[in-house]
């Protein structure tokens, strides 16, 4: 009969060379077509929280209303100006504001002729300019926009003052100035931890570069896909979801390659042919390393039933890079480790032990460091940590196990410092920021919500009515009235009607009106970014409600306040259908219900410790000002199917060596056989996405903590001591209602 290795040894030479050829082939095409592609990301990229609401939103609604109210779409930029001492403006700096006023209108970009007067504060010692800037571009000619008007302001300094460009559009530029160093820092600093971690592992020169190439030809492969679905407009990309990507899939594809590495360095000391060692190994290794991908996949494709755009973008994106990071690692790495074979290694040297066919029980295995599935325990190694812990797992599982729930309960106490109701979007970037600073500037000289009114639509004849609601919702400073006939383009709205400006006598303007509706401004006294503007905000749509429900409120408050409901709808949603479609996969991959009940019980304790130690370290050593609500949620997604990953990869050699051993001595066995590789590989998706730090954004350093911590956790906690001595203490229990279940021990 023939061995594995004579049966491989029939496929002809020539395909043995084209086939790992082409495959090489094709990833390099995709590596220069991919590479070319990342400058287009930034250009594609969206930062708009309005961009990013469902159609059904009010604040969706009103922002279409407003279009038909206005010549040309639009994003305010506040100047704001201020003595340095307290004292009132004196009229040489008055002057010298009319010339930057001046030099703003002539700035390309800025719609001249709506640019406002110099609008004085109460108490004299500042005033603010609103200048339109044409939004239709995007976000990054308005951020473009922003750094030709703060460049007026540096060449034309006024003595005695402070200076900044604040509201929306110098949010908006901010952001996008924290972004910038997204395609060179972040992937730089991610790589370079990968790369040392795989030295350290490997003790070779070539092995991790050989990783890293597939990890980066996985992502862009990625980048060409979801720029070219970009471009087509079937997806909408924003910086933080090009992170994420980023930081997905090269710590995915690296720890893919590092389980099929595994593997293939086992199957060459057990054949001499490389041919049949990458075969032995391609087989050893798929079925986990898929079943691993796929879960990840299926939790990133349900973010598609949420309601914010921003969520049901991130799913399809983030799956197309998991998607090309299993197939690098299937296809890619294979190829390149043929043609180097053992050289790969160097300087360490893998010995060819003798041809051996390959155990019945060995088609499923995940992370074998060096050894084949053995007849008996002495193959396996008696000395070093996994030894170790093997032992201690089976001398002491239940006292092991109820420690480890027991710390994670501890850890998960401190859920009850989590802030995750929003923050306001000057806190967006960590850090300097010239539109936060200008903001405090606003808010201590004027109505702090100033420029950036909340925004009411309604029936023309309910005119009066809706003001008056409006000036008597707390929180609301003052309310004008669109107005083509007024020289300011809006008119003041008091309890005595629409007001006119100039002498007495003068008529008031005509109120706007467009399909039977009128447009009003409501000035609240709170920034408009604070969580207690969005209260005034929700306030006002309440009492409005009784005027008639087709008045409307937006802004970008209302913005704010909509996109905060619909991520906390999303995380209510989104995280019991990520758990029962990961239980499920479970069921089906471990042929079992109380295994996969205890892997899924395993993650979600362990994610509720990471958020738990995540928001202790957020509050008191960070002093950040809060979260938003879809950090728990992307912290959630990620954890779960990642943490799960691990899970995968030990069971399913749990149970080939069960199959063999029985139940007992098999989980002892899986973890000693998989613990070197699990834990490269936690280390390595850890570093990867500690990586994301790197950038000042609140919403991804937290990210980036809260996914760092929490893969740690399960690699040296969860997978480690608490499923291997849980499962040892249930016993052959684990496989109910498996045949695995009922055979003796």
């Amino acid at each position: 009969m023939d061995t594995p290795a004579q049966k491989h040894s029939r496929v002809p030479t020539w395909l043995r060379v084209l086939i790992p050829a082409l495959l090489i082939l094709i990833w390099f095409a995709a590596f220069g077509a991919g590479g070319a592609s990342f400058g287009s990301l930034s250009k594609l990229s969206v930062n708009d929280q309005s961009q990013f609401l469902p159609a059904s939103a009010e604040a969706t609604e009103v922002a279409a209303l407003q279009e038909e109210f206005r010549d040309a779409e639009t994003i305010p930029a506040i100047v704001v100006v201020a003595t340095d001492d307290g004292t009132d403006l004196d009229d040489a700096q008055l002057a010298a504001v009319d010339e930057l006023r001046s030099a703003f209108a002539d700035v390309p970009g800025v719609v001249d002729d709506e640019v406002s007067p110099a609008i004085a504060s109460e108490d004299g010692e500042a005033v603010e300019i609103v200048v339109p800037i044409e939004s239709g571009d995007g976000a990054e000619r308005a951020s473009v926009v922003v750094g030709e008007l703060r460049a007026a302001v540096d060449d034309a300094p006024i003595e005695g003052v402070t200076v900044a460009v604040a509201g929306p559009a110098g949010f908006s530029a901010d952001i996008a100035g924290a972004f910038s160093g997204i395609d060179g820092l972040l992937l730089a600093v991610a790589l370079a931890a990968v790369f040392l971690i795989l030295i350290v592992v490997y003790r070779s020169p070539l092995l991790p570069l050989i990783v890293l190439f597939t990890s980066m030809s996985a992502l862009c492969a990625a980048v060409l896909t979801v720029v070219s679905l970009a471009r087509a407009e079937v997806i909408v990309l924003s910086g933080q979801t090009q992170g994420i990507l980023f930081i997905l899939v090269i710590g995915a594809a690296t720890d893919y390659a590092l389980l099929y590495i595994a593997r293939y360095r086992e199957t060459l000391a057990r054949y001499e042919r490389k041919w049949d060692a990458t075969w032995a190994a391609l087989r050893g290794s798929w079925e986990p390393i898929v079943a691993s991908g796929g879960t990840v996949i299926v939790g990133l494709l349900i973010l598609l039933v949420s309601e914010l755009n921003s969520n049901k973008t991130l799913g399809p994106i983030a799956a197309i890079g998991i998607v090309f990071a299993l197939l690098s690692a299937l296809t890619l790495l294979p190829a390149l480790l043929l043609w180097a074979g053992r050289a790969a290694f160097w300087p360490r040297r893998i010995a060819h032990r003798g041809e051996a066919a390959e155990p019945a029980h060995g088609v499923h295995a995940a992370g074998v460091l060096h050894e084949a599935s053995a007849p008996d325990e002495r193959d396996l190694p008696d000395r070093g940590l996994w030894a170790g812990v093997g032992r201690l797992v089976s001398r002491r599982p239940r006292t092991v196990w109820i420690v480890s729930v027991l710390a994670l309960a501890g850890m998960s106490l401190g859920l009850a410092q989590l802030d995750a109701d929003g923050v306001p979007s000057s806190e967006f970037v960590l850090g300097e920021s010239q539109a936060r600073d200008g903001q405090a500037m606003i808010g201590e000289h004027f109505p702090a919500g100033s420029g950036t009114p909340a925004v009411i639509v309604g029936p023309e004849d309910e005119l009066q009515e809706m003001a008056d609601v409006a000036l008597a919702t707390p929180g609301v400073d003052s309310v004008s009235v669109v107005s083509a006939d007024s020289p300011s383009g809006s008119a003041p709205l008091t309890e005595d009607g629409v007001q006119a400006f100039g002498p007495p006598g003068t008529p008031a303007p005509a109120p706007t009106v467009v399909d039977d509706r009128v447009l009003l401004q409501a000035t609240l006294s709170d920034a408009s970014d604070s969580l207690e503007a969005e209260a005034t905000v929700a306030a006002l749509r309440t009492a409005l409600d009784e005027v008639g429900s087709e008045v409307l409120v937006g802004g970008q408050t209302a913005v704010a306040l909509d996109t905060n409901d619909a991520a906390i709808a999303d995380r209510n949603l989104v995280i019991p259908l990520v758990l029962a479609a990961i239980l499920v996969i479970l069921m089906l991959l471990l042929r079992s219900i109380v295994a996969p009940l205890i892997l899924i019980g395993s993650v979600v304790l362990s994610f509720t410790a990471a958020l738990g130690v995540s928001a202790l370290v957020f509050e008191h050593v960070f002093h950040f000002p809060g979260a938003d609500p879809s950090v728990p949620l992307f912290g959630f997604v990620f954890l779960v199917a990642l943490g799960v990953d691990y899970n995968i990869f030990l069971m399913t050699r749990v149970r080939e060596e069960s199959m063999q051993f029985g139940t007992r001595p098999g989980i002892i066995r899986g973890l000693r056989l998989t613990g070197g590789v699990i834990t490269s590989a936690g280390l390595v998706l850890a570093a990867t996405f500690a990586a994301l730090g790197v950038l000042p954004i609140l919403f991804l350093v937290q990210i980036s903590f809260i996914v760092a911590f929490g893969v740690l956790l399960d690699t040296f906690l969860v997978r480690t001591l608490l499923v291997p001595a849980l499962a040892y203490d249930l016993g052959r229990v684990i496989w109910w209602p498996s045949r695995l279940a009922r055979r003796p021990e």
